[in-house]
């Protein structure tokens, strides 16, 4: 599990600037439910079954790895990278140590409170109700969360401030690039014969 672990982290730092934070994000919690959905399936078999079952106890190890390895490529290490992009220079330092302390009590919490919520729902559905949470999540981000590889700290403090503002900002910011392309291009074109003629009438 720790090779794992290991291997998709460096994996993310490597993808990182290459794919953006939103898709390793996103793909992150997708591969975080799916996982969660079958481990619960696998100890819900387990749980109700008099026999041991293989299929099962091999279906809740390989969901456990791909768990690890899903978290390990996005929702883990992007996390942090977000956040110190997102926040302005002025509340930099205090957005990050909120985060910082809401992640912390969040894992203190789930893990006070697993024991006494298997026993309340059993265990299979405690990783269906996981896999709940993680959907909200993966909703949260898609509409929430833009894109911020590539981009200026005015350009991302633009895309925040409404819900789901980004999407129209972001369209304009890059149809002005498009068109600052396009104005570069065509004075590219328009300056060249002028350069030809006064070529011309140089040597004549």
């Amino acid at each position: 599990m720790g090779l794992v672990k290991t291997v998709f982290v460096l994996g993310a730092t490597l993808f990182l600037d290459k794919f953006g934070r939103r898709p390793l994000l996103l793909s992150s919690y997708g591969g975080m439910i799916v996982s969660l959905l079958t481990l619960g399936f696998g100890l819900t078999m387990i749980d109700h079954c008099d026999h041991k079952l293989n299929w099962a106890v091999g279906l809740c190890i390989s969901s456990v790895l791909v768990y690890v390895a899903s978290f390990s490529i996005g929702a883990g290490p992007v996390a942090w990278v977000y956040t110190s992009e997102i926040f302005p220079l002025r509340l930099r330092a205090q957005g990050t140590s909120v985060g910082v302390a809401t992640n912390r009590i969040a894992s203190g919490v789930e893990a006070a409170t697993f024991l006494s919520l298997y026993k309340a729902i059993t265990i299979g559905g405690a990783f269906f109700l996981f896999a709940g949470i993680a959907s909200v999540a993966w909703v949260f981000f898609y509409l929430c969360y833009p894109e911020t590889r590539g981009k200026t700290l005015e350009d991302i403090e633009g895309l925040f401030g409404h819900f789901i503002k980004w999407i129209s900002v972001l369209k304009e910011q890059n149809m002005k690039e498009e068109n600052n392309e396009t104005n570069c291009e065509n004075n590219g074109q328009i300056q060249e014969p002028k350069t030809w003629a006064s070529g011309v009438s140089k040597n004549g």
